[in-house]
């Protein structure tokens, strides 16, 4: 770490039984050994069912002047529950965001920053307006308290962080409505990058992302360059062998899971151009759907082909295919752009028709699957070194799950407090060379 830098930001979530969902975060700030700083956020819970909880939660979170609270499914349609976390949680001095989902669903999400600690210098609302009325925050936030960068110079940590969370995956023809969602998410931070001109500076995106590390928004974010925060701390990888290390929900069909993330994205990352992360998924999602109907490679080929009798993918073929697969044909289904964009990358020849070799690279066995972080920063490296930009991202420094038994992969039966364990994050700034994003 730089020596003139030392701070730490811990960022916690959890999700209690009323589904609630907060993130906290701590910091210590330590220049030259002097001034030591140190703000502290203690997770609590809260039950709806038992008298006063509420109060007594809200208290616990603010006592000891915590930086900022991130929530999902907050229920703003109970007129008491609002009024009640706005007006302790502005005594306490934080600004509150809070934001219904689409159609009167009767809940969403909340952000509250204190003020003391964090200057909020923008704050957007997405609504996805799709099958799950999902809805989506981003915060631009800067910090109050300057980082000594050197013994002459300060600079502030500016940061943009995202609170959503997606539609739970009922059935695998949800998947491309959940990419949607995220797609939605990070074409929307890019627009407000390009926007407001920003120099590169760190991404933080939380919530309950109703996936796992085998899923295709796992594997989407990942292909833009975010890591997952807890996965970076124990050195998990994207195999299979780690997929399953570790679990976060037992959800209401009583499966266990890990799908609460708290993903980061530092400037020195390497990104592929997001509509190209984009086809990739949704070509994912397109082999899923394949080989969940038990198509061997040949027979998968056929089936994109339909009555053409040659041995290439027609258009018309292709599209038939994507309809049959439910990916097309209604409303959250691909639209004719995106089928259109699909096809124009995999028929990477432009003759107008899918070869088999353009089938296996595209679908069937795309490369950019094997793609791992170490093959992403080497591609990365000729980028770093043509600029000399530097810009300030994070070091995920540590994380933990509690109840400590979801850590192993199992959920402890006599845990109650909630059907969500606690993540807790501890990220440190740290100064290195920025990666701009090829466009």
């Amino acid at each position: 770490m730089d020596p003139w830098i030392s701070c730490e930001y811990v960022i916690t979530e959890t999700l209690p039984p009323n589904g609630l969902f907060t993130v906290y975060q701590e910091r210590w700030l330590n220049f030259c050994g002097k001034n030591r700083i140190r703000v502290v956020v203690k997770a609590s819970t809260e039950h709806i069912g038992l008298p006063g909880t509420r109060a007594y939660w809200i208290d616990s979170c603010t006592k000891d002047l915590p930086l900022s609270v991130f929530r999902w499914e907050f229920w703003v349609g109970n007129e008491e529950l609002v009024h009640m976390y706005e007006k302790r949680l502005s005594d306490a001095g934080y600004i509150n965001f809070k934001l219904a989902r689409t159609n009167n669903r009767g809940d969403g999400l909340l952000t509250a920053v204190h003020k003391d600690y964090f200057k909020v210098l923008n704050y957007r609302e997405l609504l996805f307006n799709d099958f799950g009325d999902r809805v989506a925050q981003l915060l631009h936030v800067e910090s109050s308290v300057p980082f000594s960068q050197s013994r002459t110079s300060n600079i502030q940590q500016e940061v943009l962080i995202v609170n959503t969370h997606l539609l739970f995956p009922h059935n695998s023809s949800y998947s491309i409505i959940r990419l949607h969602q995220v797609y939605k998410i990070l074409q929307y931070v890019e627009s407000y990058q390009k926007e407001n001109k920003l120099n590169p500076i760190p991404i933080i995106l939380c919530g309950d992302w109703n996936g796992s590390k085998r899923g295709h928004v796992y594997k989407f974010l990942r292909s833009q360059g975010f890591v997952s925060s807890y996965d970076t701390a124990h050195q998990y990888t994207d195999s299979d062998a780690d997929a399953h290390k570790w679990v976060s929900h037992r959800n209401h069909r009583g499966n266990i899971c890990g799908v609460d993330f708290i993903w980061l994205l530092n400037p020195n990352k390497y990104r592929k151009p997001l509509k190209t992360s984009w086809s990739e998924a949704v070509f994912g999602i397109i082999k899923y759907q394949l080989r969940k109907a038990s198509l061997t490679e040949n027979d998968a080929f056929a089936f994109l082909k339909a009555d053409n009798h040659e041995d290439y993918v027609t258009y018309s073929g292709f599209c038939e295919a994507l309809q049959q697969l439910n990916l097309t044909g209604h409303p959250h289904g691909l639209s004719v752009e995106e089928t259109k964009d699909l096809w124009i990358q995999a028929d990477t020849d432009g003759n107008g028709f899918v070869d088999c070799e353009e089938f296996q690279k595209w679908i069937w066995n795309p490369t950019w699957l094997e793609q791992t972080e170490v093959n992403i920063n080497e591609e990365g490296e000729d980028v770093l070194k043509e600029t000399n930009e530097q810009a300030m991202g994070f070091n995920v420094k540590n994380a933990v799950l509690f109840p400590h038994e979801v850590e192993k992969g199992t959920w402890p039966e006599n845990y109650s407090l909630s059907d969500h364990a606690r993540l807790t994050v501890v990220f440190s700034p740290v100064r290195m060379p920025c990666c701009q994003p090829i466009c």
